[in-house]
């Protein structure tokens, strides 16, 4: 059925006049719940299903170009579709960057284990059943939590169709499972709560439940009784989850968008040593289970590992066919699209390659400076580099952890902070498609009490 439907559309555009075309259809079925201390909270189900269609219209002065989308798959419904897109398109402005790849397209069946059919068998009571699980390891595991925004157990399941006018077809089937729990801790009338999780395609990937919950009411209990301390410059660590809001920076300035339309400190960087040597950043859009893994992008193409960043060189940027052509540059098959959106790049499965020192190793080598568990705010300009966020932590002193401090700012420069990585950690965590060992920057600016 989904060939018929994406058959028809791709015809029926063509004969409107369409030189190009490509469609994409998603049809997921989702299941979450959440329960709060002893009740359920709430449990969603849901089923839906969208197309999206892009029709490319050629005149002398390029392409002009309009994407529509729907949750009506009905034949009426698709065929008024087909005809709104053509005639949107045609009053569009051309663009000579515009059109389908002009490479070859995906034609491998790798298995890039994406799915487990029996995981559909884990059932709504289930979920649930694993959501109190992890709420009660977290009450259970000390006296100081004394309350909760909840744990949540979910999973959805993809099948991805597309197709275009150059007789590419590419489906595949995906599924993405989570276990989350946000414990709040109290004593002596300070009250924090920090989170644990963990995410994969296979339930048998997923961390433990009471471990969840564990975790959490750890995280959420070393932050009780935190301080603000003085504003000072030293050295930094950011924690696996906080290094990885870092890498989203860098992979925000490595997309062909950003780069083609200057809006990246990195756009004139290529070829160049932006971070230390240490450094070295992957992109792999064929990761085994990989949370960001697909078989083709969103134009086709097959996805690939690509070096980002080298031993502190930037290797290559993240393109998809547009930003490519505007750059006179290749695809490097990173285009990502929903339904209703065109194709602009993005990373699939990124990473900062792991060290060999344990994370308890860059701190003793800290006399004093900061341990980052938590960043907030945007403070962020790609444009500049400049880097400022609302932070929490652990403070360090003498080699050792001495005590929380939260209503801190760190500021500094993405670029500067790059070079001056002076410590990677061995401890690599994936909690979604970005991820980060622990990090340590030589010196930034802490703001607290002046």
């Amino acid at each position: 059925m989904s060939v018929d439907i994406l058959e028809m559309v791709l015809s029926r555009a063509q004969k409107a006049g369409a030189a190009q075309v490509d469609a994409l259809l998603i049809r997921s079925n989702a299941i979450e719940t959440r329960v709060r201390k002893d009740e359920i909270d709430f449990v969603k189900q849901s089923s839906e299903r969208s197309l999206g269609l892009r029709a490319m219209i050629e005149t002398r002065d390029g392409i002009c170009t309009a994407v529509t989308s729907t949750s009506d798959l009905s034949t009426d419904s698709l065929i008024d579709l087909v005809d709104a897109t053509a005639n949107l398109a045609k009053a569009t402005a051309p663009d000579p960057f515009a059109g389908l790849p002009q490479k070859e397209f995906v034609d491998d069946n790798e298995n890039l284990e994406l799915f487990d059919e029996n995981d559909k068998l884990f059932s709504v009571d289930n979920h649930i059943e694993e959501a109190r699980t992890a709420e009660l390891a977290a009450r259970n595991h000390d006296d100081r939590i004394s309350n909760s925004e909840g744990s949540e157990s979910s999973a959805e399941f993809l099948e991805i169709h597309y197709a275009n006018s150059k007789d590419f077809f590419g489906t595949f089937s995906s599924a993405r499972h989570s276990l989350f729990s946000m414990p709040i801790a109290k004593e002596n009338g300070s009250m924090q709560t920090d989170f644990w999780a963990t995410t994969a395609r296979k339930r048998s990937a997923l961390e433990n439940a009471e471990l969840v919950g564990r975790r959490a009411a750890e995280r959420a209990i070393r932050r009780l009784g935190a301080v603000k301390v003085p504003t000072c410059e030293v050295p930094v660590i950011f924690d696996p989850l906080t290094s990885r809001s870092i890498l989203s920076h860098v992979a925000t300035c490595v997309t062909g968008s950003a780069v083609y339309r200057k809006t990246s400190f990195l756009a004139n960087k290529l070829g160049d040593n932006i971070a230390n040597s240490m450094l070295t950043i992957i992109d792999d859009g064929r990761l085994k289970g990989g949370l960001g893994s697909r078989p083709f992008d969103g134009e086709g193409l097959p996805t690939r590992r690509i070096m980002i960043v080298k031993k502190g060189r930037l290797n290559s940027f993240l393109l998809d066919t547009y930003s490519a052509k505007k750059l006179n540059l290749t695809s490097t098959g990173s285009a990502s699209r929903s339904a209703s959106s065109r194709p602009s790049p993005a990373p699939s499965n990124i990473w900062i390659e792991p060290g060999e020192l344990p994370p308890e190793k860059l701190i003793s080598e800290v006399g004093n400076g900061l341990y980052v568990t938590s960043l907030f705010g945007h403070g962020f300009n790609p444009t500049t580099g400049d880097f400022s966020r609302g932070a929490a932590g652990l403070w360090i002193s003498e080699g050792e952890i001495s005590h929380p401090v939260e209503e801190i700012t760190i500021a500094g420069n993405l670029s500067k902070m790059l070079l001056s990585v002076d410590g990677i950690g061995n401890d690599l965590l994936w909690q979604g498609n970005i991820a980060a060992p622990t990090i340590r920057i030589s010196e930034m600016t802490v703001a607290g009490e002046s």
